[in-house]
């Protein structure tokens, strides 16, 4: 088993879930009224979208009740982190999690978390791959990034509310910077933790 992939997709499996009861939750306090259209701001006034970089949580849902939606958002994100944690390395485990990824999309986990969740059950399906190739010299310093490119990736992930806080401004005026550089830190992510797996799946002691 590729031990590093399974931890990315764990990982960011349940990152992905917390999706669900982080926007359900808003959700649930907006009541039993309808939401604004397919796409909209999970949480409710005075959250202005166009006065913060997170423009008050995006969401989007085909149920016609925030509150059914804040419900429905939060169970399926806890089966979701539950997946991701304990099951997501069985056989077909990657596809549960992008199928439950896309459920979330569709009740109103949130815009990016659900996409992160695709992009793991993708990894999940990997865990059990036989390694291509063997280490070359840019894969084994692809390997010496590995944990520390995913420590980054989680770091600026929690840290860009703390750095909201203070620089609200400076968020919004980024523009694409900030979800390019989370899709960076993620593939590189990905990469490192493929590079670590074919120089452990490699090893002489592997092999016995």
């Amino acid at each position: 088993m590729r031990k590093a992939t399974r931890i990315v997709a764990s990982l960011l499996g349940v990152f992905a879930g917390i999706g669900g009861p982080e926007h359900g939750i808003f959700e649930i306090l907006r009541g039993s009224v309808p939401p604004e259209g397919l796409f909209f701001p999970s949480m409710g006034p005075p959250c202005d979208p166009e006065a913060i970089w997170h423009a008050c949580e995006p969401a989007m849902s085909v149920i016609p009740i925030f509150l059914l939606t804040g419900i429905l958002a939060t169970v399926v994100g806890v089966a979701t982190m539950i997946w991701a944690a304990a099951f997501v390395q069985r056989r077909r485990g990657g596809l549960v999690l992008i199928m439950l990824s896309i459920l979330l999309l569709l009740v109103g986990g949130g815009l990016f978390p659900p996409v992160i969740g695709v992009v793991a059950g993708a990894v999940g399906t990997r865990i059990h791959a036989r390694p291509a190739g063997r280490p070359s010299p840019v894969s084994r310093l692809l390997a010496r990034l590995w944990p520390w490119s995913l420590v980054a990736f989680f770091a600026w992930l929690l840290g860009q509310f703390a750095i909201g806080h203070f620089f609200n401004a400076w968020l919004m005026e980024s523009g694409l910077m900030v979800p390019l550089f989370i899709l960076g830190l993620m593939v590189l992510s990905i990469v490192t933790a493929w590079a670590r797996d074919l120089q452990a799946l490699s090893s002489p002691a592997a092999s016995d």
